[in-house]
């Protein structure tokens, strides 16, 4: 029996796009099906086929998101943490990384003493002596150090961590290729399954979300976040290029698959997006 599944999950798989539209298709083998004697125990067949197809292809979505984010938190607190933890404190390396962090740092100095001064001039703070302000300046700057410290401390973890879990990942690709295959087949039917607005709506959201005019603004902000990761300087004009250039060539992408692809599988549901779209 799960033979049988197999091979039927697979051949559903491979089918390759034909020139008329799968809609169409479908419509006809659904009345031939039900003019079919043996259709009660086919449809019972392919339930059991499309059950064990949902059941297999959601395990194995589960296990590709949360196994390698279980193995990057257990590696991050109990291998490689104490590990740069310990040769962190022991030879002292430098605070700071790169040079955006040194930038950070001196800046939140910089408004913690012009913060000082402020409060002095307009009397929301008694006025107290150099020696004072300067003990408060210091012990503010032994803060910050510490606070820049771990940073670094954290981006080395984040990057052994990280490479543990993406080799992680790849492991369970490539052990897993029959779940691969059932779950592409599961994502297929569930994508081209929906209705030309569903299909229409989501596709517009994609684009609108990853290369509109206005998702410039949260690229910054994602590729900031991950240099900062990374423990990477956060160089604005790497950021600027990447602005440029990544959402440009995930724009064609996406047309691409809606020629090459969405088109000739569901026509209907590129009108409909053309017709939202505008």
């Amino acid at each position: 029996m799960k033979y049988w599944n197999l091979k039927k999950i697979n051949k559903s798989t491979l089918e390759k796009v034909g020139p008329i539209p799968r809609s169409i298709t479908k419509t006809f083998e659904r009345f031939k099906k039900e003019l079919d004697p043996n259709a009660e125990a086919e449809a019972i067949e392919e339930f059991k086929v499309s059950r064990y197809q949902t059941v297999t292809s959601i395990k194995y979505l589960l296990l590709l998101i949360t196994g390698p984010i279980l193995i990057n938190q257990l590696s991050k607190n109990f291998i490689f943490g104490p590990c740069v933890d310990y040769f962190w404190d022991k030879n002292q390396f430098n605070i700071f990384l790169n040079s955006s962090q040194e930038e950070r740092a001196f800046e939140e100095l910089e408004q913690f003493e012009e913060k000082l001064y402020f409060e002095q001039l307009i009397g929301t703070k008694v006025e107290t002596s150099s020696e004072v302000t300067e003990k408060q300046i210091k012990h503010k700057a032994l803060e910050i150090a510490e606070e820049y410290s771990s940073e670094s401390a954290s981006a080395i973890k984040n990057i052994l961590s990280d490479s543990f879990s993406v080799a992680a990942f790849i492991a369970f690709i490539v052990g897993g290729k029959r779940q691969i295959s059932i779950l592409n087949s599961f994502l297929n039917e569930l994508i081209y399954g929906l209705s030309d607005t569903a299909k229409a709506f989501l596709i517009i959201l994609g684009t609108d979300i990853f290369v509109g005019f206005h998702s410039s603004h949260g690229w910054e902000v994602i590729i900031e976040a991950i240099l900062r990761h990374f423990g990477f300087p956060e160089s604005r004009d790497f950021i600027f290029i990447f602005i440029s250039t990544f959402p440009v060539m995930l724009d064609t992408v996406f047309k691409y698959w809606i020629f090459r692809y969405l088109n000739r599988v569901s026509p209907s549901a590129v009108a409909t997006y053309k017709n939202m779209n505008e």
